[in-house]
This record gives structure tokens, sequence and C-alpha cells, in this order.
């Protein structure tokens, strides 16, 4: 059972509407957390709601992503969660665009918010909701990854976050062991 879902991105207008923070787009969809009251504290925002029974924290860390465990880490330990409760939405350039999946575990991707929070926390085996933003064409990562998306990612944008949360949804209702074979790398704009 996931006791902590962490959205990464990174904080600042110029980082807003970028590939790095498609985490924290998704939260912004998510209908489920539209009225929760959102508490400032462990360097986030961070809220609670209840599914099937189970308290379940939602966290927004509001220090930049390559420093994000410090603040996940503050509130799995406030709030006595064992790091395998943990999933963590975030971008990642080895699926492409309207790619998502979910995993337990497994490489970091050269993810610097993965690697914050798995080196605060001694651990990588945690939830972990990829979000396929793609590799660039040409070029450098870093350019891309903190770009703005393209005009026909732009377009599919709405729809691959409304879909993600359905699939975020199907995961805190039906549970672990069944969404990780129904979402083992799915593509949602098909």
């Amino acid at each position: 059972m996931i006791k902590l879902i962490t959205f990464l991105g990174n904080p600042g207008v110029e980082h807003a509407q970028t590939r790095h923070n498609i985490g924290w787009m998704m939260a912004d969809c998510c209908d489920f957390l539209e009225n929760l009251t959102w508490t400032k504290k462990f360097q986030g925002l961070y809220a609670v709601q209840i599914f099937n029974g189970e308290k379940i924290y939602f966290l927004k860390p509001h220090i930049h992503m390559n420093k994000s465990g410090v603040s996940v880490q503050q509130l799995l330990h406030f709030f006595k969660i064992k790091p395998e409760y943990l999933l963590v939405v975030h971008d990642d350039i080895e699926l492409d665009f309207g790619w998502i999946e979910f995993k337990m575990g497994g490489s970091l991707s050269g993810h610097n918010g993965l690697r914050s929070i798995a080196q605060r926390l001694g651990t990588q085996d945690f939830y972990r909701f990829r979000l396929g933003i793609s590799k660039p064409a040409e070029g450098e990562v870093t350019p891309h990854v903190l770009g703005k998306f393209n005009p026909e990612e732009k377009i599919q944008l709405p729809d691959f976050l409304q879909r993600s949360v359905q699939a975020l949804e199907y995961i805190l209702t039906r549970g672990n062991t069944t969404a990780l074979k129904k979402y083992k790398k799915m593509n949602l704009l098909e």
C-alpha cells in the first residue's frame, strides 16, 4: 500500500511549464487533491487524503529537484513511513512522450530527483510513476528537460495528464500488485 506520493518539480515561474515539472502538472490535474488543505512543511507542501480507509500523504517538495530527497526524507521520518511505501511521480526521458510506467525500484536513469531521494533514504526500493517526456532528437539532455513542450506535445499534454491521473487513481483504489501488471509501460495516447 502506498502511503506517500511525491510529485517532483522545480520551484519558480521559469520552470512552471517545463518537461521536468510534469509531475507537478499532474498533481495540479488530480481532482481528488483539489479541495485538500496543503500545509507548508518539510521544505514543501503536503496534504492528506483517505483512500480505501487508509491515510495517504501527498508531497510537492519546494526545493530544487536535485535536493528533493531532503523534503521526502523529512516527511517519511516525521510520519514514520518506510521507503517501500513511497511513490515518486516524475518525468522520464527513457520513455517516449505519452507513455507511463508504474514500477518498484530499479535504475535511477540519471534523474537527479530520484538520485537525491535514493541517497537520502539509503535505498532505491521505492515505487516510481514514470511520465514519458522523450529523449531530445538532438543536442543536450538538460536544455530539453528544462525546456517547454513542443507544439504537438502541448496539444496532447492535457489528455496525457488526465489519463495519468486516472492511472494513479487506479493504483490507489486497486492496489500495487494489480497496478504493477496493468501499468508496466503503457502508451496512454493510443
